[in-house]
């Protein structure tokens, strides 16, 4: 576990060393997140309740989201692009002989990765949208501490879904294309585009089963109080610790076919 949480506490140093990176990353997420939000006031004025969200809570989802999106990934960006690489080039061999588990050891860099993002990405963004919108940011410190709670779930989701993509190469040898894909699709049913509960019928229902919305429309849901009460965090919870069981499974198996099938470029 020392082992582990020294490779969580370097992948934070190392995004800390962006400084100028970071930066950019602020002024964009805070300026994405005013265009957004006055798209969503004009939406919400011709549409209120749409989804089931007042403006305010409308609001709330926009900047929250632009606080995760750096930690969620959920643009692209990440280490399966680093793992492919490794792929491509043969260095993936070094870390199959490293004495640790391939899959733990970037579960460990990303959440470090994810936590300096959340801090250095997620604060200004919350806090400008906060001082310029009324936003429906709750009081209750419990619901806070289970959308905190939410959001870590939400991490390990990202991270084992985008470990899958990590794997491909493999067999792909260029994720390029599939990356691509996975990001188009990462936003479109992660919630980032518009939220899940707008989409009607049956369709709104199959988009808020996928894992993809355990990575952002989850934890929003559970910031907003719409899984109000003991049973509704319960199931919340339940259903992003599930899927990230299902994935990381899935994932743990796929890394065990690649590792039997392992192709060294280069060397």
């Amino acid at each position: 576990m020392r082992l582990y949480l020294a490779v969580a506490a370097g992948g934070f140093r190392r995004y800390a060393t962006y400084g100028t990176a970071t930066a950019a990353g602020v002024f964009t997420n805070t300026t994405f997140g005013f265009i957004v939000a006055y798209a969503y006031i004009a939406l919400w004025d011709e549409r209120p309740g749409l989804g089931g969200y007042d403006q305010a809570q409308a609001l709330t989802f926009v900047w929250v989201s632009q606080s995760l999106l750096a930690a969620g990934a959920l643009i692209g960006g990440g280490f399966q692009e680093e793992i492919q690489e490794r792929v491509r080039t043969g260095d993936i061999a070094v870390d199959l002989y490293r004495p640790a588990d391939l899959q733990m050891w970037w579960l460990a860099a990303d959440m470090g990765r994810a936590g300096f993002q959340l801090l250095g990405r997620g604060l200004v963004p919350l806090v400008a949208g906060a001082l310029a919108f009324q936003l429906a940011l709750p009081a209750d410190p419990l619901r806070w501490l289970l959308f905190l709670l939410s959001v870590a779930l939400g991490l390990v989701v990202s991270f084992a879904l985008r470990y899958l993509l990590g794997l491909l190469a493999f067999w792909l040898m260029d994720g390029s294309g599939i990356n691509m894909m996975a990001t188009v699709v990462s936003i479109f049913f992660s919630g980032m585009l518009l939220p899940l509960t707008v989409f009607p019928g049956a369709f709104g229902e199959f988009v808020r089963v996928l894992p993809w919305a355990a990575m952002l429309q989850v934890p929003m849901d559970v910031l907003l109080g719409r899984h109000a009460g003991a049973g509704g965090a319960a199931e919340a919870l339940g259903f992003q610790a599930g899927w990230a069981l299902v994935l990381l499974g899935a994932g743990r198996l796929l890394q065990s076919a690649a590792t039997r099938k392992v192709v060294v470029q280069g060397g």
